[in-house]
């Protein structure tokens, strides 16, 4: 199921992302795109272990990822008024300027997890399917 979002100033664009799937009784989706603009951003570059904060204001050029209240995993390109742009993982602390517009694809009868993956040493996505209720299925 799709679903257009438009976030208003001030919400905090990874919070308010995962608050509105958990609203809709979600526990996965994704973020099919995103545009928007901040007055404030949190990235973690490519290999860094510390956040970057960002003064705006910035504009979202793209903004995908996955979105569950047991961890999401959101990468964004941003733009700043000279139009430099850099990009990365999404953290908490992305206040919403004027709007973020987000199109995201709810995922009924799916869990995602985050959980510690050997390989990477990161906790990395685990995606389970949900039992689904008879009644649910017909």
């Amino acid at each position: 199921m799709y679903w257009p979002l438009r976030l208003q100033p001030g919400a905090d664009l990874r919070r308010a992302l995962e608050a509105a799937v958990a609203q809709q009784g979600c526990d996965a989706a994704f973020v099919l795109g995103g545009i928007g603009s901040l007055s404030e951003a949190q990235l973690r570059l490519a290999g860094a272990a510390e956040t970057l904060v960002l003064a705006g204001p910035l504009e979202v050029l793209t903004l995908s990822g996955s979105v569950s209240t047991k961890g999401s995993h959101l990468h964004a390109s941003l733009s700043d008024a000279q139009g430099r742009v850099l990009g990365g993982h999404l953290g908490y602390g992305c206040s919403v300027r004027t709007t973020a517009e987000v199109l995201l694809a709810l995922l009924p009868g799916w869990r995602f997890t985050r959980e510690p993956d050997a390989a990477t040493g990161y906790d990395e996505l685990v995606a389970r399917r949900q039992d689904v209720p008879p009644a649910a299925a017909d």
